[in-house]
């Protein structure tokens, strides 16, 4: 997909012509791993609210809907066909089945809290549903913070442009929310990524001594 078929103006120009189904659908597609900026039709959706071209309600209710059926549909393409899939990139990477193992233990402990605040991070938006099938998070347990984690982020986004763009231009909102969740992303891949590296320089200490 060329980046002029997701420009911010022609994105404004398909929420216009099909109003709330464009919205449904750009946030149901993101969720479902096309790269479609989700996010970007949120803050798209608001704004058009705050300009009265759609109602606010009706976006909101559009951007919670397809953020759950869209991570729904994530999470059992997780359950059915993730695990396999993983193992078979763990191989190309030379990434044993026991470490993966241990990788799918510890992001079951934070399950929850990765699909509910999932939502604010770029990327972590598409995968915390698949990697919440993965790890077998019980799917009535997942439907919930699913839940709550989308009408979460949908209310936060839709209001935020709602409000802002009757301030500050469209395309002045989408760089500041673009840039604030490029930056919470590298900050969680540090949080993340830093303990396990220690960890494992742990072991091979003890194991060298």
């Amino acid at each position: 997909m060329s980046l002029e078929l997701i420009s911010l103006e022609n994105i404004q120009e398909i929420a216009r012509n099909y109003g709330y189904w464009a919205i449904f659908l750009g946030i149901l597609l993101e969720n479902l791993g096309i790269p479609l900026p989700g996010e970007t039709v949120t803050l798209v959706g608001g704004f058009l609210a705050g300009s009265d071209e759609l109602n606010y309600w009706l976006v909101l209710g559009d951007a919670v809907a397809g953020a759950v059926i869209g991570g729904n549909c994530g999470y059992w393409i997780g359950r059915v066909g993730g695990w396999p899939f993983l193992l078979q990139v763990g191989k190309i990477f030379r990434i044993s089945e026991a470490r993966l193992l241990s990788i799918k233990e510890q992001f079951s402990e934070n399950a929850a809290k990765a699909v509910f605040f999932g939502r604010f991070f770029a990327l972590l938006r598409i995968f915390a549903a698949p990697l919440a099938g993965i790890a077998e998070m019980s799917f009535g347990k997942f439907l919930v913070y699913n839940l709550a984690g989308a009408s979460a982020w949908a209310s936060v986004m839709v209001t935020l442009a709602f409000f802002a763009g009757k301030i500050i231009s469209l395309e002045q909102l989408v760089a500041w929310v673009s840039k604030f969740a490029i930056l919470a992303l590298l900050i969680l891949v540090v949080v993340i990524v830093v303990p396990i590296w220690w960890e494992s320089r742990q072991i091979k200490q003890e194991t060298g001594e």
